[in-house]
């Protein structure tokens, strides 16, 4: 008689490729094997660039987006989601039309618009179907203090406003909200408004690693732990302590450049 095999969760990105492989898809590839599931993929775009800047963005159109979309959903059994790099309204559209057949399936949006280099990752007419059509329909939303920003229409966002911000925000779209800290100045504070209170968590600041992908890996460790089961404040616990711990641990993939180690995510408490 053969042993029995429990089954992996399984999660999903849809996302942007990154050449450098420090965000986008592959770090959230990366963030998800170290997390212990399973990660399947859906591009939106192709990118050229590396810790320091973007050069080139290759859009793929949004009729491939939804054959990929098909064919993942046809044969995996996709316990959570998350979005980032969406690039296109046509293509946010087209994810959104898709998530209002899987209502059941919890997805994490982290909004990208801005690279940590200044580039950006959206169009200009895509920020309207994120507020018309996506966000509406995400369990979470894990803005920077920049893009909370933009999707409140400008209204700066700092430590003395962040609860606020993120009750506005989740008023608008019905979704829980974790504005993250790291553009706040000193510690940073991470702030969650899951719709009745607000949790807080705080994080000395590291110096001399190079962020790059962090908001990648830390939608992609909170969609893992929804995958695995865990409440949505356990999940988001889980991916702050686990992009802590990666930063914590960094590697040096070229003379005096430090990435989090992501690898290490699954070996920290």
């Amino acid at each position: 008689m053969s042993a029995s095999i429990a089954s992996t969760p399984v999660a999903l990105t849809i996302a942007g490729s990154d050449s450098s492989c420090g965000a986008g898809i592959q770090v959230d590839l990366r963030t998800f094997a170290a997390s212990g599931v399973f990660g399947t993929t859906v591009l939106t775009a192709l990118t050229a660039q590396n810790p320091y800047q973007v050069t080139t963005v290759e859009e793929l159109s949004a009729s491939f987006v939804k054959a990929q979309l098909e064919a993942v959903f046809d044969a995996m059994p996709i316990a959570a989601l998350k979005t980032g790099m969406l690039w296109s309204a046509e293509i946010i559209t087209t994810v959104a039309e898709w998530l209002a057949q899987a209502t059941s399936i919890p997805c994490v949006v982290d909004p990208v618009m801005v690279a940590t280099s200044g580039a950006k990752l959206i169009t200009e007419d895509a920020i309207d179907r994120y507020k018309a059509d996506l966000l509406p329909r995400c369990r979470l939303m894990t803005p920077n203090l920049d893009e909370a920003q933009v999707l409140l229409g400008g209204v700066p966002v700092d430590r003395h406003n962040q609860a606020e911000t993120a009750k506005a925000l989740g008023d608008q779209f019905g979704c829980a909200i974790l504005i993250k800290g790291g553009h706040l100045a000193g510690d940073p504070i991470d702030l969650l408004w899951d719709g009745q209170k607000v949790h807080t968590w705080q994080h000395q600041r590291l110096q001399n690693v190079n962020t790059h992908g962090s908001g990648c890996m830390l939608s992609a460790a909170i969609t893992a732990a929804l995958a695995q089961g865990n409440s949505l404040k356990q999940a988001v616990e889980t991916g702050l302590n686990a992009v802590h711990h990666a930063l914590l641990n960094p590697v040096a993939p070229a003379p005096d450049l430090l990435l989090a180690g992501i690898e290490s995510i699954g070996k920290g408490s």
